[in-house]
């Protein structure tokens, strides 16, 4: 038996009395779970033994054989031949990397490989960058002594997908791509066919790329180790200037992205394998949708209405024009006649900037961000059950959690890589509750699916209360010791009428009692929860009801346990820890308290208001009403995102000065005073925190577009423009800011991050923190509370004249308004919003699959093609707001959680006919002339 000369040893402390084995006859300890492969890389790196079926994200297979090695059980004696991928390393043997026999055997697989694989190494994209090609040269491939193969070198290539490609002439076997789709994003859409010399990768049933049920996440592409599938943009291509790694910009997922450069333009994105987020996996937006970036239509140039018009200006004039008209309405109106609305799209710096300014240079609370409109109530309720409003656990804990709970939401569309994840523990069979009106992906992989009516979280988890207690499910140990108010919770959820519950909500009590069964008897159990449960009248009721749930049970604390919000937007965490808000300051502390006003005073060194500010919907009831003359929007699209839309408009227009930053024309900056353009994630640094407390880098991958700016120093020039002196935009000097008035925050610094974040609160030494509330509460004791179900006000009003109710949602391959995403090829794979709409209602109005329908509701109208489904219950419809060209939102309503103030985006009452023609959308007071001209 020989060693390999060529590679250097690595010492390897040998604990004493632990397991051992040998690595060409020099002692190295063992883990647990080590395969032989495993343990070699740990401690002698990757270059000792080959692999070509081998992935850091997948499951050992062993169908390539390449990693094969001899393995005896005493020094030099007898060796048999194991695949190192998927064999344990047996304590005490003995194991040679390179023997004579192995080295013939490594060559001869690769030479067989070779037979059929074309020989064009050279001009091919992934030259220097193929495994194929490296194991090779590792083996000592100098020819082929066998006859080529003629089965897979005539294969066509499939160009048919705007991302995904195939040339399958390239194909080694090696089920890499099969088992990314299978493993990764649990999509099932690849596989082998035929046998022996006629096997090949087929896509469904040897359709194309773009005819295949493929969600174009790219994990295949990635994990392939040729260029048999590949994307547009050549993403294993080592012809690249440079790699920068950052931070994804659509959901609060905050996966890491490795971005390839060539002429400071972007080339490509990759998922490292290292990021503890995405572990090398990423959906098509974070993959593949980073065209908009340098779209012809960023706006590159700051934009002044006159004589209502928009017309370029230079930025020196922008900001005169700007700073005059702030000063003059703040002298004439005071303060509280300016506002302010952040965006989560923006870095933490970024936001804690403009809430700054709105507070210490205005000098008023009005600030808020998108927060406001999706996950407020989450915030709100979980302050009020724990002390900290911010998920309790990680992701990580899925591998630890026995039951996931998923609540009002749609993960596999809405957070692709943490919804494969979710899809992944479903499909493993394990324990997994759905509740949610609609038949989402993952609700048909579930356990449990209970689909309530629209509106009615409440009365459905009350039942689960009802079932816990009356099971005697509860852990008292846990209620007694880390809670209050559980008696009176307990009186009042025992009193309630089961049989108007499962009225309301229709969902069959046993259902509900089957599944607060399983939830309060699993070792461990999570909770998930999306818009579904916020975007209600009873959004932060529901949201301390699922905080029941969990404290009732005790999953609060340890591994595997938890209550998590989904957030929507990347940064919409990051943006509410920074203050955009307007009750509270930088850090969550109270800025209506007389006593932390002063130490923001003592902070900024300015005055800072103690007043009551404005949210989100008081601000356009303000405009509207003549009290709010300035509204200054960094990146928020309020006209098309918002609700009841000609309202939005009416509050716009009413405004004496608007401000937008932003990098489109969007659908609100057509009503702008003046437009600042912005840069995007990709040409600027600061920080991102994602939905698990993950403060995570963003790095300027490229250089802003010429004439545009980051968010950040637009708010610093303004800042100094009107007479309050702030460094430029850095964000190693904001996050050092940051840090002093953060407590949560204190102990961040950028060039400690790292490649993976840290999870707040980070201790001022460093140390970060994975899981909250593990011994106590942040308020002390965790609170109990109880809340009657309530019908929404919506429905109470308008059921009876409109009896539909639709609910929105987000589709996988756009994000809300679909600014960016509509400038990218995802608008080749989904071109339109939908109406989702029952067979029985379909048939009802004589609308098939494709008519156009007529939505009505109180507020407007709008005609949108049908799409039937039984993924929505008789009643209710479905459908999203990512194009302008239909304005959902003219028929949202006004209706707010009672609480926080969030949209009720998830109980609109309307009325559908089929369409006999497209209509514009029309106010309430026209939809009348709009039916008989009809």
């Amino acid at each position: 038996m020989s060693t390999n000369p060529n590679i250097s040893d690595k010492s390897s402390p040998v604990q004493p009395g632990g397991p051992v084995a040998f690595i060409n006859d020099k002692p190295y300890a063992i883990e647990p779970g080590d395969t032989i492969l495993k343990f070699v890389r740990r401690h002698l790196g990757n270059q000792l033994v080959p692999t070509l079926c081998d992935a850091p994200n997948l499951e050992p297979f062993g169908s390539c054989r390449v990693c094969s090695v001899d393995v005896a059980l005493v020094q030099n004696g007898p060796a048999k031949t194991q695949a190192s991928c998927h064999t344990p390393v047996i304590a005490n043997s003995y194991i040679y990397t390179d023997s004579p026999r192995i080295k013939k055997l490594r060559k001869n697989i690769i030479e067989l490989v070779l037979t059929d694989h074309p020989l064009d190494c050279l001009t091919c994209e992934v030259n220097n960058n193929c495994e194929l090609q490296t194991v090779a040269a590792r083996v000592g491939i100098r020819d082929v002594r066998y006859p080529e193969g003629k089965n897979h070198l005539d294969r066509k290539k499939d160009l048919s997908h705007p991302y995904m490609t195939s040339d399958f002439s390239k194909c080694i076997n090696c089920f890499r791509c099969v088992r990314a789709c299978d493993e990764v994003q649990g999509q099932l859409v690849l596989s082998m066919a035929g046998r022996g010399f006629d096997s090949h990768i087929v896509k469904g049933f040897e359709n194309t790329f773009f005819e295949s049920d493929c969600v174009s996440c790219g994990a295949c592409a990635q994990a392939c180790p040729t260029s048999a599938i590949s994307d547009v943009f050549e993403s294993k291509s080592v012809a690249v200037d440079k790699k920068v790694r950052t931070v994804c910009t659509y959901c609060g997922v905050g996966c890491n992205l490795e971005v390839a450069v060539v002429n400071d333009k972007v080339k490509s994105i990759q998922a490292p394998y290292s990021a503890e987020v995405n572990q090398g996996h990423t959906c098509l937006k974070g993959r593949f949708a980073f065209s908009f970036y340098d779209h012809p239509d960023r706006i590159r140039t700051p934009l002044i209405r006159r004589n209502g018009t928009l017309e370029p200006a230079t930025w020196e004039e922008a900001y005169d024009f700007i700073a005059e008209k702030l000063v003059a309405i703040r002298a004439k109106h005071g303060p509280d006649a300016i506002a302010g609305i952040s965006s989560a799209r923006c870095t933490n710096e970024e936001n804690y900037l403009m809430q700054k300014f709105i507070r210490a240079v205005i000098g008023t609370n009005n600030i808020d961000c998108c927060a406001r409109v999706c996950h407020s109530p989450t915030a709100l309720g979980m302050q009020r059950a724990f002390g900290t409003g911010a998920a309790t656990n990680s992701i990580e804990d899925l591998k630890y959690t026995d039951c996931i709970m998923v609540i009002g939401a749609n993960p596999t569309d809405a957070h692709p890589v943490t919804g494969a994840k979710l899809k992944q523990h479903a499909m493993s069979g394990k324990t997994t509750i759905v509740i949610d009106p609609r038949r989402t992906e993952l609700a048909r992989y579930a356990t449990y699916h209970l689909p309530l009516r629209p509106g009615t979280n409440v009365a459905l988890l009350n039942m689960m209360l009802y079932y816990i207690m009356t099971e005697n499910l509860e852990d008292t140990a846990f209620i007694e010791s880390r809670t209050e108010g559980y008696e009176s919770l307990r009186d009042q959820i025992l009193k309630l009428d089961l049989d108007e519950m499962e009225k309301v909500t229709g969902v069959d009590r046993e259902l509900v009692r089957a599944a607060a069964i399983a939830y309060a008897s699993a070792p461990n159990a999570m909770s998930f929860h999306g818009l579904g449960v916020t975007e209600h009248t009873q959004g932060s009721y529901t949201v301390m009801l699922i905080s029941d749930l969990a404290m009732i049970t005790g999953n609060i604390g340890r591994r595997g346990v938890g209550v998590n919000p989904l957030r929507g937007q990347n940064n919409v965490q990051g943006a509410a820890d920074m203050g955009c808000q307007p009750h509270q300051g930088a850090g969550y502390l109270d800025a209506y308290d007389p006593e932390i006003n002063k130490k923001y005073e003592a902070f900024y060194n300015v005055k800072i208001p103690l007043g009551k500010g404005y949210k989100i919907p008081e601000m356009f009831d303000a405009s509207i009403n003549g009290n709010l003359k300035a509204l200054w929007l960094m990146g928020e699209d309020v006209v098309q995102t918002d609700p009841n839309t000609n309202k939005v408009i009416a509050a716009m227009e009413n405004l004496e000065l608007l401000v937008v930053q932003e990098l489109f024309m969007t659908e609100t900056a057509r009503y702008a005073t003046v437009i600042l353009p912005g840069a995007s994630f990709l040409e600027k640094s600061g920080t991102y925190t994602n939905g698990e407390r993950r403060i995570q880098r963003v790095q300027k991958v490229v250089e802003p577009l010429p004439g545009t700016k980051s968010d950040g120093q637009i708010i610093v020039d303004i800042m100094n423009r009107m007479g309050y002196p702030q460094p430029d935009y850095d964000p190693n000097t904001m996050l050092e800011e940051i840090s002093r008035i953060v407590p949560f925050f204190a102990g961040v610094r950028w060039n400690e991050l790292g490649d993976n974040g840290k999870q707040w609160p980070v201790l001022p030494d460093g140390t970060d923190t994975e899981i909250l509330h593990t011994e106590t509460f942040k308020r002390g004791k965790g609170k109990f509370h109880h809340f009657d179900f309530k019908e929404s006000k919506e429905i109470e009003k308008n059921g009876a004249e409109y009896p539909y109710i639709i609910t929105t949602n987000r589709e996988l391959e756009h994000y809300n308004a679909g600014t960016m995403t509509r400038r990218t090829r995802n608008v080749q794979i989904l071109t339109e919003d939908t109406l989702m709409i029952n067979p029985e209602d379909a048939a009802r109005h004589f609308i098939e699959d494709g008519d156009m329908v007529c939505v009505t509701s109180p507020r407007g109208k709008v005609d949108i093609k049908a799409k039937i489904t039984d993924e929505v219950r008789p009643g209710v419809l479905s459908t999203t707001f990512h194009f302008p060209e239909v304005m959902l939102n003219v028929i949202t309503s006004d209706e707010h959680d009672t609480e926080a103030m969030c949209p009720e985006y998830k109980v609109v009452a309307v009325n559908i006919r089929k369409s006999k023609g497209k209509f514009k959308s029309v106010p309430k007071e026209a939809v009348v002339r709009a039916e008989e001209m009809d």
